[in-house]
C-alpha cells in the first residue's frame, strides 16, 4: 500500500524541518519521496506530524518486571481493561502487563523502546517477554559492569579480551550494547556491601569502578559499537553524589571514539536517569540541587549525552540492578522490598515508591529533573525518560512535555504550593523561564535518541527510513503551549495516528491493528577467533561457578522475536 499523510505540520529535527506544512509519503514500510496517483490519502491537515517516538531507557521486559508484578498485586489491579476484538486485556499502572506495555506506547505515538538492563543469565526470559509485547522494536542492553569476567580483565587492563568478551556476549544474549550499573557496587552487594565512588574497589577483585568504566569504554570503541557505554553511575540517589557523577563522566573524556562509531554518534558515554545523580548535601536534611553544575559539564563536553529520569509525582515501583541502593531506599521508606540476585553478573532490588508534591525530597527530585532539561543547552544531548517505572510510568510523558513547554505551569505549581517550597528554596527552577517548543520535543523524544543509539533507519522522516510516524491532534498555529498546557498534555496523550513499519496501528486515536514486536541486536564481525579464545579460557570458571550448564545459557535464534540484526565491522 502507498499512503500520503496530507497537509500535516511536520517536525523532523534530523532533517531540520521545523513546523513546515507538507506531505509525508510512505510505501512498503518505508518513507518515500513520491507515490503513485493511486496512493491512499490520510488527511492530517494542520496536525503535528513527527517520527514515531524512541524511548532510550525503560524497564519493560525481564526478571525484575515479573518479580515486581508478583509482589505488587495492588499495582496490577490498576488499569485493568477487558479484551476487545483487536486487543487483549490490559492490567497494571507502573508495571503494565506485556500487552498493555505495547498498546500504551503505541497510543503515545512510540515505535521503539530500549530495555535498559538485561542480565545475560536471564536473557532468554527477557526475549520471551519482548516477544509478548506488541507494536514495538525493542533492543535490550546486557549488563556488564559487575560481571566477574569483566572485572578480572579490567583489573589486568586487558582491553582486547574485554572487547572479545563483549562481542561474544552480545551474540550470546542477543543484546544491543554495553550497560553498566553501579560498577563494582552490585558485586559488593553479594558481600553485604556497596561502593561509594569511582575509586572504591570491588571486594576480593582488586579493581575499581573507574577501571571497569574506562576498560569497557575502550572496548566499546574498539568494537565500533553503534551505541556508547550506557551507564548508571555509583551513588545513585544519595545526597552529595554530584562529584561521583562528574568524575564518572570525566573518566572517559580521553577515550577515542571508534572510527565507524564516530560517523554516527558523538558521545563516548551516555549517562542514564541523570536526575538521580545530581544531588548536593550530606544527608536529606541539607540536600539540594546539583543540576546546574552537572549540566555545565554536559554543556562543555561533547563526549557525554544523557537522559533525565524525570519524576512524575506518582505512586510507582522502583526496580534497578543497583540492589544496595534499593536496600537503602527500603531502610529510608519502610516500604516492602525484594531482592533479585543474578549469580556472577549483577543484582537487583524492587520497592514501591510514592512521589508526592507535598514531600520535600520528592519535590527536590522533580525540580532537579526539570532543571537538567532547562540548563542543558543542546536538546541533542538530552533525552526524555522517566527511567520507567523508577521515576514514574512512561504514560506520563505528555505531562512532562507540558511542563517543559510551559513556564507558566511550572510557576503555577510552585506558587500554588502544588509542590513543596524546596522547589523554590533549594533549586534554580523558579528562575528558569526557558520553554521547549515542538521542535525541541521532537528532538529529545525522537531525533536525539536515534543518533545516540546509532540507529540509521528510524528517528527521522528520511526517504528509505522505516515508516515509523506519529500524528497528534494539535494545531501548533492555534495553540499557546505556555498557557494551554492542559491541551498540550491531552494532545500528546493519544496519537491520532501511529504508523509502524508502514502499518497503521492507531487511527483516530484507537488501536486498529496489533503488530508483533521485533528485537534489535548487534552482531560484531571480525572478532570470531578472539571470541573463541576467550570462551575457551573462561569455560572452566563458568563450569565451576554458574549453576546452569553452558548449553542452557546462550539465547538461540528461536527465542528472539522477528530479530533485526545489526552487523557491525568490529575491525
Amino acid at each position: 500500500m502507498e499512503y500520503i499523510l496530507k497537509n500535516g505540520i511536520v517536525y523532523d529535527p534530523a532533517n531540520e524541518i521545523n513546523g513546515e506544512k507538507m506531505d509525508v509519503m510512505f510505501k512498503d514500510g518505508l518513507i518515500v519521496d513520491n507515490v503513485s496517483a493511486d496512493a491512499e490519502v490520510l488527511d492530517v491537515t494542520d496536525k503535528i506530524v513527527m517520527p514515531a517516538g524512541i524511548d532510550p531507557h525503560a524497564h519493560v521486559a525481564g526478571p525484575k518486571l515479573v518479580v515486581g508484578r508478583l509482589y505488587r498485586p495492588e499495582d496490577s489491579r490498576r488499569g485493568v481493561t477487558q479484551k476487545t476484538k483487536v486487543l487483549r486485556s490490559e492490567s497494571g499502572f507502573s508495571i503494565p502487563s506485556c500487552p498493555a506495555t505495547g498498546y500504551r506506547y503505541s497510543r503515545l505515538g512510540y515505535g521503539t523502546v530500549v530495555e535498559a538492563a538485561m542480565p545475560p543469565l536471564e536473557a532468554k526470559h527477557t526475549h520471551e517477554e519482548i516477544a509478548t509485547i506488541p507494536q514495538l522494536d525493542i533492543p535490550a542492553m546486557p549488563l556488564f559492569g559487575n560481571n566477574w569476567f569483566v572485572m578480572e580483565y579490567a583489573k589486568d587492563n586487558n582491553i582486547e579480551d574485554i572487547a572479545a568478551f563483549v562481542a561474544a556476549w552480545l551474540k550470546i544474549s542477543k543484546g544491543y550494547g554495553i550497560k553498566i550499573v553501579n560498577p563494582c557496587g552490585s558485586e559488593a552487594w553479594g558481600w553485604g556491601m556497596n561502593v561509594h565512588g569511582v575509586n572504591d574497589k570491588a571486594p576480593y577483585f582488586d579493581v575499581t569502578s573507574k577501571e571497569v568504566i574506562v576498560a569497557l569504554a575502550k572496548a566499546n570503541e574498539m568494537l565500533n559499537l553503534p551505541h556508547s557505554i550506557h551507564i548508571h553511575p555509583n551513588d545513585l540517589g544519595h545526597p552529595g553524589n554530584v562529584p561521583t557523577t562528574i568524575e564518572t563522566m570525566d573518566a572517559v573524556k580521553d577515550v577515542k571514539k571508534g572510527s565507524k562509531a564516530a560517523e554516527i554518534r558523538d558521545q563516548v558515554m551516555h549517562v542514564c536517569h541523570l536526575q538521580f545523580h545530581s544531588y548536593t548535601g550530606n544527608s536529606w536534611k541539607d540536600a539540594g540541587s546539583g543540576a546546574e553544575e552537572v549540566a555545565k559539564y554536559v554543556n562543555k563536553h561533547d563526549h557525554i549525552t544523557c537522559d533525565v529520569g524525570q519524576v512524575t509525582l506518582d505512586e510507582t515501583t522502583t526496580m534497578t540492578a543497583d540492589a544496595p541502593m534499593e536496600y537503602d531506599l527500603f531502610k529510608l521508606s519502610g516500604l516492602k522490598w525484594t531482592n533479585k540476585d543474578i549469580e556472577c553478573e549483577t543484582a537487583a532490588g524492587i520497592i514501591p515508591c510514592i512521589y508526592s508534591g507535598k514531600n520535600p525530597v520528592n519535590t527536590l527530585q522533580w525540580a532537579i529533573g526539570l532543571e537538567l532539561f532547562l540548563h542543558i543547552d543542546d536538546p541533542w544531548k538530552v533525552c526524555l525518560t522517566t527511567d520507567h517505572p523508577n521515576a514514574g510510568p512512561f504514560t506520563r510523558y505528555p505531562r512532562i512535555i507540558s511542563w517543559l513547554m510551559s513556564n507558566y505551569r511550572r510557576m503555577e505549581m510552585i506558587e500554588n504550593r502544588e509542590v513543596h517550597k524546596w522547589a523554590e528554596k533549594r533549586t534554580t527552577l523558579a528562575t528558569l523561564d526557558r520553554e521547549y517548543d515542538f521542535y525541541d520535543i521532537a528532538t529529545i523524544s525522537r531525533a536525539a535518541p536515534a543518533r545516540i543509539y546509532g540507529f540509521t533507519d528510524r528517528g527521522a522522516l528520511t526517504p528509505g527510513y522505516r515508516a515509523d510516524i506519529a500524528v497528534y491532534d494539535i494545531n501548533p498555529n492555534e495553540i499557546d503551549p505556555s498557557r494551554q498546557y492542559a491541551e498540550i498534555e491531552k494532545g500528546f496523550n493519544v496519537a491520532d495516528y501511529t504508523i509502524k513499519d508502514g502499518q497503521i496501528l492507531v487511527k483516530d486515536k484507537e488501536i486498529v491493528k496489533v503488530k508483533e514486536s521485533q528485537n534489535i541486536w548487534v552482531n560484531v564481525k571480525g572478532w570470531e577467533q578472539n571470541e573463541q579464545k576467550v570462551l575457551d579460557n573462561i569455560m572452566p570458571f563458568f563450569t565451576q561457578y554458574y549453576s546452569v550448564k553452558w548449553e542452557n545459557y546462550p539465547v538461540h535464534d528461536h527465542y528472539v522475536s522477528n530479530p533485526i540484526r545489526v552487523d557491525v565491522d568490529g575491525k
